[in-house]
């Protein structure tokens, strides 16, 4: 080896799992887009798989299929592996993962106490009484007779899917779900014998391996938080070896947390068990898959180095399926990185999506769907092309036109680029927008687009642009309060709190109301800067409420301990030198409170330059400077405008 080679990468290296070849160490693990109908996987979903193997991950497993009718939720959005009828389809989903080339898993699941926040048709059962502090009430215990009718829904659903071509199954015992009840301490109480921790676990495997033979059986479990947990990581290091002895299966996958912290936010930004591997490998005499938060090759391969035998991702593979490729081929500078949002990919409305990736489009659309603000259309010569603004929108627009070939310009009044993305990031625990604004820039230099920051062309010097696309996003109205204390909106503050906070260390924040991340943002950069005492006010009836369940929930678990006071259903009507004052939107009842500055979360509404555009130039808007939304709807019209303008020029005249 020269010295100007790297050492290859241990991700590269092909594994043998079961007598199967796995390509190289990396993982796609359990996920779903929700694109299911009736139970029964979609073309898209195929679509989907097809598209993520063929970016070359080693192993590919499907998540969100269920074992059993009271597993399921109203909506049908989940796979219902025990029906031979929806075989043709599981079939298609499978053929979809092993054309591109990685072994395909199905992992199986029931849900038990958990619902998932959402009414179902069944009562919930778990191994106990016990209720989940994410559910209302506890759940039915299950019957001896009830838990061996629940190994044999596991069998049934784990013979349909090899038999619709999947190599193996991985049984999902983690994240709270009710094979990790059987094993928890805390909801596993039983005195017959399913009492005994890994009994249930234990007989599903031998049941399933009766249909399977040799085939890999996976086990999923997760280190749940808090030293209380009763499934903690002392209890996996304990539970699975016993386990391993009793029902031999083939892998073990390694994750953390539970319903609404397995999906960790932009606040977690290393993996939480890379430091436990060590621990895990003395532990376990079987292949180790860890998993949760790996997102860069640095942290893959020293997990790999630790004892780890492959490493599972999810999210990365939404917002980049060509992730596996690209990192083996040492262009990791060219993977899209997911920021750990939990928009788009947790809301499922009507499917799992992803903020920053615009190829990922709901069932019936290629893409998601996006249509720019078409503002002029005058003639039809080619040209350079002009983007006014470098935020995520008019990036992802000069991008997909340099890809083309086409000449493009990037313009913005700021300094920096990345728009109101470069602003979300300067709050805490916020820096997968950056990470993501960063990627951007970096595309646009390896692709020689030139970027003029601190620019604003007077329209006499956009004449050589035969198309111009505004990017120019939008801008936050102060909040009319009248008085006298000093008044800040979020995004001012969000750009200045290090420096204003010691000073006016008592902040009031006025929401509008929505709960987004504009005044949530405020709040943890007002107690990231020392503030002695925060109120929150917001004129709706609770706090954070616009977030995803994930984001929400770990949202309070940091804010925990803090000097946090949230006053609801409330507005600021007007400010003294020491204060402000407050009016319920119920009764109107005012009551003064006191603070050092007041900031205020305001409209957002469009910006756009105010030029006339010459006869021969063609002018499309994308973003929030046509009407103010989220990152995602930027990105997707973006590309679909950089779409727009190379199909109207190449078009014959």
């Amino acid at each position: 080896m020269t010295p100007s080679q790297s050492p290859p990468l241990a991700l590269a290296a092909p594994f043998t799992l079961a007598g199967l070849t796995l390509r190289n160490r990396l993982v796609a693990t359990a996920h779903a887009t929700a694109a299911v109908s009736d139970g029964a996987p979609t073309e898209t979903d195929a679509a989907y798989w097809r598209r993520l193997a063929q970016g070359g991950a080693g192993m590919v497993i499907t998540g969100g299929t269920a074992v059993a009718p009271e597993s399921t939720l109203p909506q049908r959005y989940l796979t219902e592996a025990w029906r031979p009828e929806i075989k043709d389809a599981v079939c298609r989903r499978a053929e979809a993962i092993t054309d591109g080339g990685a072994v395909a898993v199905a992992q199986l699941v029931h849900l038990g106490r958990e619902t998932l926040g959402a009414g179902t048709y069944y009562a919930p059962v778990s191994a106990a009484a016990v209720r989940s502090p994410r559910e209302a009430t506890a759940p039915r215990p299950l019957s001896a007779e009830e838990v061996r009718g629940v190994v044999d829904a596991f069998r049934i659903s784990a013979a349909n899917s090899v038999q619709a071509g999947f190599h193996g199954v991985e049984l999902h015992a983690g994240h709270g779900y009710l094979l990790a009840q059987f094993l928890s301490r805390d909801t596993n109480t039983r005195d017959d014998a399913y009492g005994d921790r890994i009994a249930l676990l234990a007989r599903v495997i031998d049941a399933i391996r009766t249909e399977i033979g040799e085939l890999p059986i996976g086990v999923r479990v997760s280190a749940e938080p808090g030293e209380d947990s009763g499934l903690g990581l002392d209890d996996l290091t304990e539970l699975l070896p016993r386990l391993c002895a009793a029902a031999p299966f083939a892998y073990v996958n390694v994750t953390t947390g539970v319903r609404n912290t397995y999906v960790p936010g932009m606040a977690t930004t290393r993996p939480p068990l890379l430091e436990s591997v060590a621990r895990l490998r003395s532990a376990l005499a079987l292949p180790l898959l860890v998993s949760q938060g790996f997102r860069s090759v640095a942290d893959i391969e020293r997990a790999l180095d630790s004892g780890a035998d492959l490493v599972g991702m999810a999210r990365p593979f939404m917002a980049d399926p060509d992730f596996a490729r690209k990192v083996i081929a040492g262009d990791e500078r060219s993977v899209r990185p997911c920021t750990g949002c939990n928009e788009g990919c947790r809301t499922f409305e009507p499917t799992g999506s992803c903020s920053v990736n615009p190829e990922l489009g709901p069932p019936g659309a290629a893409t998601r769907p996006a249509v720019p603000l078409l503002l002029t259309r005058r003639g039809g010569r080619s040209g350079p092309v002009a983007v006014l603004g470098a935020g995520p929108g008019g990036m992802e627009c000069a991008l997909g036109l340099a890809r083309t070939g086409a000449e493009v310009t990037v313009f913005d009044t700021a300094r920096h680029v990345g728009g109101q993305a470069r602003l979300a990031s300067l709050a805490p625990h916020r820096p997968g927008w950056q990470k993501f604004v960063d990627h951007q820039r970096e595309q646009l230099a390896d692709l020689g687009v030139r970027v003029l920051l601190a620019s604003s062309p007077v329209p006499d010097g956009l004449g050589e642009y035969t198309e111009i696309v505004l990017a120019t996003g939008a801008r936050e109205e102060p909040a009319s309060v009248p008085g006298e204390l000093r008044t800040l909106t979020s995004s001012d503050f969000l750009r200045r709190y290090a420096d204003v906070v010691p000073d006016a260390p008592v902040v009031a924040v006025h929401d509008d109301g929505f709960g987004w991340w504009q005044g949530i943002s405020a709040v943890e950069s007002a107690l990231a800067a020392g503030a002695r005492e925060v109120t929150f006010i917001t004129p709706g009836t609770g706090f954070a409420t616009g977030l995803s369940p994930e984001n929400r929930t770990q949202l309070m678990h940091r804010l925990t301990g803090a000097p946090l006071r949230v006053v609801a259903l409330s507005s600021v009507i007007s400010t003294t030198a020491d204060g402000v004052r407050l009016s319920h939107v119920l009764d109107g009842r005012e009551t003064p409170l006191a603070a050092d500055v007041l900031v205020t979360v305001g409209e957002r509404v469009p910006h756009r330059p105010d030029f006339s555009p010459a006869a021969h130039q063609t002018v499309r808007a994308v973003g929030d400077c046509v009407v103010p939304r989220r990152i995602a709807h930027a990105v997707a019209e973006g590309r679909a405008a950089a779409e727009a303008s190379a199909a109207r020029t190449a078009r014959p005249l």
